[in-house]
């Protein structure tokens, strides 16, 4: 990393390991649903409408729900479309290798180890994740793939959004989102009142429909300090920064003005 002239590194972050709970959800789900099911299993089987596959077809009910209930929580319908790739490439598996009479062993197995599989993609994405503190800017760094950096200098930011959860206090880890005077930091909450179907603003096409929509501190879990610990301490830090930035540019105008003020006063003297 190249730093500016009397630049200093002040702290390097990462987002602490139970920050990203709502994601390590995606693999507790499905590991505990397997053990859940293999312990089932001689249950399952012995129910006689659902047939020789009723722990196929349970286990199918299962992932599709977990998958429908993890996408609304989230809000991500992605995660109901891996539900269903998972879903399909297990299938697959007992179709190409026939292992429909091993599926009481093979499907909790499977699903154990793709459980372990997103645990392990979860953790790459979080540790991917980099937060640098200077004594001029901050400096955002993550992707996997693609590798992303944002640097935002303290004289920019207008206010810090900060969102701490009850388990985030009792582990001393929470969330910092600079917001800028150009808008950087803020998402769109909307509310939506319709009749019918609705879209933004305020339309009549057979349906009426109507939403307002409110600027609220929001952004990518790259582009804020997400899930920093010790919270306290890095707020108080960044705010100091922060003051101390907002408090530079005001000098520097005073300055201006007393050296044009000077300069006049040498022209009438002359």
């Amino acid at each position: 990393m190249e730093l500016l002239e009397n630049e200093k590194v002040e702290k390097e972050l990462q987002p602490h390991p139970i920050s990203f709970f709502h994601l390590h959800s995606l693999w507790i789900f499905l590991f505990l649903f397997s053990i859940l099911l293999y312990h089932f299993s001689p249950k399952i089987s012995g129910i006689k409408f659902l047939g020789e596959n009723a722990i196929l077809a349970i286990w199918m009910v299962g992932l599709i729900a977990i998958g429908i209930i993890e996408s609304l929580v989230l809000i991500r319908w992605r995660i109901f479309i891996a539900y269903i790739a998972i879903l399909a490439f297990g299938t697959f598996l007992l179709w190409k290798f026939n292992l429909w009479e091993l599926q009481k062993l093979f499907i909790p197995f499977y699903t154990i180890c793709i459980s372990l599989l997103i645990l392990a993609i979860v953790e790459i994405y979080r540790r991917s994740h980099k937060y640098i503190i200077t004594n001029f800017r901050l400096i955002f760094r993550g992707g996997i793939l693609f590798k992303k950096e944002r640097v935002l200098r303290y004289e920019k930011i207008t206010d810090l959004a900060t969102h701490q959860s009850i388990v985030g206090k009792i582990f001393g880890y929470g969330t910092i989102i600079p917001v800028t005077q150009s808008g950087f930091g803020l998402g769109e909450d909307a509310s939506m009142a319709a009749i019918g179907t609705g879209s933004k603003k305020f339309r009549i096409f057979g349906f009426a429909g109507g939403e307002k929509s409110v600027d609220t501190p929001r952004a990518r879990s790259y582009y804020e300090l997400h899930g920093v610990y010790p919270f306290k301490e890095i707020k108080m830090l960044i705010e100091k920064h922060v003051q101390e930035g907002s408090i530079t540019p005001y000098l520097k105008e005073q300055l201006e003005l007393q050296k044009e003020m000077l300069d006049l006063l040498k022209d009438k003297e002359e």
